[in-house]
């Protein structure tokens, strides 16, 4: 591998800011000093940048196998390469969906032919697959995948029982979307009494509402509670679930832990009138309450992540009616660029950022050797110019789908490269696709 030479940059790591160089070898951070003086194969001058270790996302849909028209293990990973994101965990929902050890390896061996990103992937749960998900190496598996609300094939997993004995027996890591299906029904048979199939995108919040996001989290809760499980809650979304989670202790000593993504942050239930169905997910965006409540509670730390749940759909499918358009937003590409959109309005901290976008990852999912600017840790390093100004357009968005509910918006930050394992994978708008992403392993 090419030894890389940062020169002149700011870091942005563990809670502070310093002018260090960077000197990368064999796909590690070989030193870290205020001057380095040594030839590298590849010099990067990042005078007036920042540098920052590469985002670990730990929820996106990169759809691979069986719905490749909408993105795929090789336009993804791009996307999120060209966004400082390094390393993904990808969720289970595929078709075939990966609920057997087979299923999952097969997902592993497509990755490490088409990924730039480092990757890994979770073990799905459904209602019969206990057995499955105990083989789960916690070693080379980021986690097990419960959908504890709406999801395809036979992924719904709702039943108390089946959920009883998935917290007692699993070892790993669990991982939830907590959304009550029973509520989400009721809602949606009365609104389809009243309006059809064209219900308004504007109730899509109150279909799938708080009631049913807090009856669901508070039962996993409960359950984890119960039995010691490691549960981590995906995608919260409300006020009411903030209360759930704990700020008194670190991240290091909690068995139960949360995660906001960007669109929550970012939207709320006005957007439904200019965007309609682009930003139309699961759990939906909710109203202006809720979305202001979820950044303070990000700041305390009863929110340990920020993530994107990157599902892209196209175009085309995002243009039906109510029921029929399918839920997911493309995020991945612009997650750094909404929390420098705060931080910006000076709404949180550089290095607040960095902590919920990489290090908290890194720490919940006991990452190996990632998520920090370390010597002898492996080179994930995202450079970016915090003062450059660009316009989000499509031929700029990297997704399969080709769109993105930031098109024709400027945002102020700029990633200028991004080294993945060492390997300078994307600079200005250039990609480097010699060599793919790393498996993560994980401390288990």
């Amino acid at each position: 591998m090419k030894s890389i030479l940062i020169k002149g940059g700011k870091l942005i790591n563990e809670g502070a800011q310093k002018h260090s160089d960077i000197l990368i070898k064999n796909g590690r951070i070989e030193k870290i000093d205020s001057t380095i003086d040594t030839k590298a194969d590849i010099e990067i001058n990042a005078e007036d940048k920042h540098i920052m270790p590469g985002i670990i996302d730990d929820q996106v849909h990169f759809r691979e196998p069986g719905l490749t028209h909408k993105s795929d293990l090789y336009t993804e990973p791009r996307a999120a390469v060209a966004g400082g994101t390094t390393s993904f965990m990808e969720m289970p929902n595929t078709k075939p969906p990966a609920v057997t050890q087979e299923r999952l390896q097969a997902k592993y061996d497509i990755a490490a032919q088409k990924s730039l990103a480092n990757y890994s992937f979770f073990m799905g749960a459904s209602n019969d697959n206990l057995d499955e998900v105990l083989k789960t190496n916690p070693k080379n598996v980021c986690g097990v995948k419960v959908f504890m609300g709406s999801s395809t094939g036979n992924m719904l997993v709702d039943d108390r029982t089946t959920l009883e004995g998935l917290f007692k027996e699993c070892p790993m890591l669990i991982a939830t979307h907590c959304e009550d299906e029973a509520t989400i029904r009721n809602n949606a048979k009365i609104y389809k009494e009243k309006y059809g199939e064209n219900v308004p995108i504007e109730m899509h919040p109150i279909i799938r509402n708080v009631e049913g996001c807090y009856k669901s989290s508070s039962m996993a809760i409960e359950l984890a509670k119960k039995h010691n499980t490691r549960l981590h809650i995906l995608h919260i979304s409300t006020a009411d679930e903030l209360d759930l989670f704990r700020n008194d202790i670190p991240l290091t000593e909690k068995r139960i832990t949360s995660e906001v993504c960007v669109h929550h942050l970012y939207f709320n239930s006005d957007r439904y009138k200019d965007l309609g169905t682009q930003v139309k997910c699961n759990p939906a965006v909710k109203d202006q309450s809720h979305q202001a409540a979820l950044l303070p509670a990000l700041l305390d730390d009863r929110l340990d992540i920020i993530a994107t749940d990157h599902a892209p759909h196209t175009w085309e499918e995002k243009q039906n009616s109510y029921f029929s358009a399918p839920s997911g937003v493309p995020l991945v590409q612009h997650s750094l660029n909404v929390m420098l959109e705060f931080y910006h309005q000076g709404k949180i901290s550089l290095e607040k950022i960095i902590e919920k976008m990489c290090h908290a990852p890194a720490q919940c999912f006991h990452v190996k050797e990632r998520g920090y600017l370390r010597e002898g840790y492996w080179a994930d390093i995202a450079i970016f110019d915090l003062n450059k100004k660009w316009t989000v357009q499509k031929d700029n968005v990297h997704y399969k789908c080709n769109w993105s509910p930031f098109e024709n918006h400027t945002f102020q930050g700029y990633i200028e490269q991004t080294i993945v394992s060492g390997h300078l994978a994307y600079s200005n708008g250039q990609f480097f696709e010699d060599k793919k992403g790393e498996r993560l392993l994980f401390n288990a």
